[in-house]
């Protein structure tokens, strides 16, 4: 029998999947010339390739079709994490407002996915940009907040090695965002759009740790009837 939640396959099947889905839209848009290989040297444009970047991986059609499921089912997913997380801590941790901070924050996250899967790079500019500040800027604050409330809450005696992983995986996201936006508007646009796949990756690995919760708990979705009952009409007879 086993002791352990079927829920602990959640998290990292979502991270294999989303991450793989994303992987695919590169090697399309590769395969079609729409941008130049991760390994290659980028020369700039003149008529040659676009720079790697991932939202521009997914901008032209076949690779934004699959793009476009991509996101849209990692930001559906993902909130479903976020809240199971959510309801994990509810009755555990001492300060309730920093599971509601890191849910919303999460939420406006996801929010920020489906910005990016569904107005491309190319068509909606502006809105594909907030799209990306929202997912990397919120999703990188998320894991630094989940870093901390894993230390604080300390599940099952685990908080101390799940909290120093995901302060190490947080540190490495921050380290990737920070050269991945003064890169870019530098045009180095190569090295941008490596440490861009770089935090992506590390942010998916980062979700794929709440598995180590998720196992030791069971998550039920309870129906009730809230229509007033009816007393049964006894026979006078």
């Amino acid at each position: 029998m086993r002791n352990y939640s079927l829920w602990a396959f959640l998290p990292p099947i979502y991270s294999l999947s989303t991450a793989a889905g994303l992987w695919v839209v590169y090697i399309v848009a590769v395969t079609n010339e729409k941008i130049t290989p991760l390994g290659s040297k980028y020369r700039g444009r003149n008529g040659s390739l676009y720079p790697p970047y991932i939202s521009i991986a997914g901008n032209n059609p076949p690779a934004s079709c699959i793009f476009s499921e991509v996101m849209n089912l990692a930001a559906f997913v993902g909130m479903m994490i976020a809240v199971l997380r959510y309801l994990q801590l509810k009755h555990r941790i001492h300060k309730p407002w920093l599971n509601v901070v890191s849910l919303v924050v999460f939420s406006v996250s996801c929010f920020g996915m489906t910005l990016i899967g569904n107005f491309q790079l190319f068509a909606e500019e502006m809105i594909h940009n907030l799209g990306t500040n929202l997912t990397f800027g919120l999703g990188t604050g998320f894991c630094w907040l989940q870093s901390y409330i894993t230390l604080k809450v300390d599940l099952k005696n685990e908080g101390k090695k799940a909290g120093i992983l995901r302060f190490v995986l947080s540190g490495c996201i921050t380290v990737c965002m920070v050269p991945y936006f003064s890169l870019m508007s530098q045009g180095l646009h190569m090295h941008a759009a490596r440490c861009q796949w770089a935090l992506v990756m590390f942010l998916l690995l980062y979700l794929s740790t709440f598995a180590i919760e998720f196992r030791h708990f069971s998550f039920d979705i309870v129906c009730r009837d809230l229509s007033p009952t009816r007393q049964p009409v006894r026979s006078t007879e």
